[in-house]
């Protein structure tokens, strides 16, 4: 085989829980950048048994355990972008902030998981402050809801102009782009604001979607964008392709019954096989 005429995939890491329902964490992650032709590796942070309606318990991986994992693939792979989602506490945290400097320049999509879409809380107290401290400077993008932001800013939201103060309060923490999902509020449209650096935010709006299956839609946006950046677009332009995913992915799975409680989306509306790009061997 020539060596001038080798390929390898696009690479995406995903640091995240581990969902026994399939509809979020680790197991969205994965269906997401597969279908977006992305190859997906992993390092689970916890493991949760859970299902369409709710959290049944949770046991964290050792910091051991999860350090190995990403070591293993830092060792073995060329890493595109990186996602990190649920880390149930203090010390998956500190794991983590440890490990990033190894990626350098590559994207990494911060998805502040703190609870889930059937309300089970997912995060022990101590993490949070260590997530704002450790992560947030060293996170290429924040991806908040309207809780989370809430909660992280301390500013209660309920229009525009509170998005807008509680982003530069987040800003002030050490994340300069944030994009602040507006699925909880009510409406018409489902508004989702990009906010980089002391730029204009950016306004991003489709209609919603009605429909009950809307668990794990914060994990597979935040992989997406991911997924999107590991194949070579710009921020702005992968946050704006991951959204169209998503809406989609809520969209072919409307009307399908999965489950009791809040339903998973349909992540492979529209497949890509697996992008190939050139080797570069030095």
């Amino acid at each position: 085989m020539n060596k001038n005429e080798t390929y390898r995939y696009p690479v995406a890491l995903t640091i995240a829980g581990s969902d026994s329902g399939g509809g979020a964490g680790i197991q969205a992650d994965i269906k997401t950048f597969s279908s977006l032709g992305v190859f997906g590796t992993s390092a689970i942070t916890a493991i949760t048994a859970q299902n369409t309606q709710g959290v049944r318990g949770i046991q964290a991986i050792s910091p051991e355990i999860l350090k190995g994992q990403i070591e293993a693939v830092l060792e073995d792979f060329i890493v595109d972008a990186i996602k990190i989602g649920m880390l149930h506490n203090e010390d998956a945290v500190k794991v983590v902030a440890e490990t990033l400097p190894s990626f350098r320049q590559t994207p990494v999509i911060l998805d502040p998981v703190m609870i889930s879409t059937s309300g089970s809380k997912l995060l022990e107290d101590d993490a949070i402050h260590a997530i704002i401290e450790e992560l947030f400077p060293k996170a290429t993008l924040l991806t908040p809801n309207i809780p989370e932001t809430e909660y992280l800013s301390g500013i209660k939201i309920n229009n525009e102009k509170e998005i807008l103060l509680a982003a530069r309060k987040l800003q002030e923490k050490g994340c300069n782009a944030i994009l602040i999902k507006g699925g909880h509020l009510p409406g018409a449209e489902m508004v989702d604001w990009l906010f980089i650096n002391e730029d204009a935010p950016i306004c991003l709006a489709s209609p919603t979607v009605e429909t009950f299956n809307t668990h794990g839609t914060g994990c597979t946006l935040s992989s997406a964008i991911a997924a999107y950046m590991a194949l070579g677009h710009s921020l702005v332009e992968a946050v704006r392709l991951a959204k169209e995913y998503m809406d989609n992915a809520l969209i072919h799975g409307a009307n399908v019954h999965m489950g009791e409680g809040h339903g998973p989306v349909n992540h492979f509306f529209s497949p890509s096989t697996l992008h190939k790009i050139r080797w570069n061997h030095e």
